[in-house]
């Protein structure tokens, strides 16, 4: 019993720390935005990558995921411009591994704390109406980031797709 004990708090603690970094992505509209009527769209400055690679690899990302959700790139005036805004900060976490209960009095055994280091990476979708230049629909996105730039494509485009799930909003 006292293996099985072990062997399941060691899982779990393997487990906690993947789960705690698990993506995840919120929206946020104005009400009063006519969204029906969006249908082209431009860009503006945003914050951008601190990689130009990543960056380009994001607005790719998005111009595929606009053409998805029925927009077109305008050549002239837009109905909509778009702003993405790419943030990275370093997290630290912090996990005991091993022992159990209140002290070797009380069947306790060693324990161990380790600091976990992550970067976490947030991606920003604005959307403002062209005409009267109010945001009328921001997409939120954040994961951990992977060293790995094909990985990082990989977050980012699963959170637009789960970012262009709610749109167009429904109104409250």
């Amino acid at each position: 019993m006292k293996m099985f004990v072990t062997v399941a708090a060691v899982a779990a603690l393997l487990i906690t720390p993947s789960l705690a970094r698990a993506q995840k992505v919120t929206t946020d509209f104005d009400d009063k935005a006519p969204f029906a009527s969006y249908k082209t769209y431009g860009w503006t400055t945003g914050t951008p990558s601190p990689n130009p690679l990543g960056e380009s690899r994001i607005h790719d990302a998005v111009e595929a995921s606009m053409a998805k959700a029925g927009f077109t790139k305008a050549a002239g005036t837009p109905d909509v411009v778009i702003a993405t805004h790419a943030i990275a900060k370093e997290q630290k976490e912090l996990y005991t591994t091993g022992g159990y209960g209140y002290g070797a009095r009380w069947g306790g055994g060693m324990s161990t704390t380790q600091v976990n280091t992550y970067v976490q990476g947030t991606l920003v979708l604005d959307m403002y109406d062209a005409k009267t230049k109010e945001l009328a629909w921001r997409a939120t996105g954040t994961d951990t980031m992977s060293d790995k730039a094909d990985k990082n494509t990989t977050k980012v485009v699963k959170a637009l797709d789960k970012m262009f799930k709610q749109y167009p909003p429904k109104k409250k």
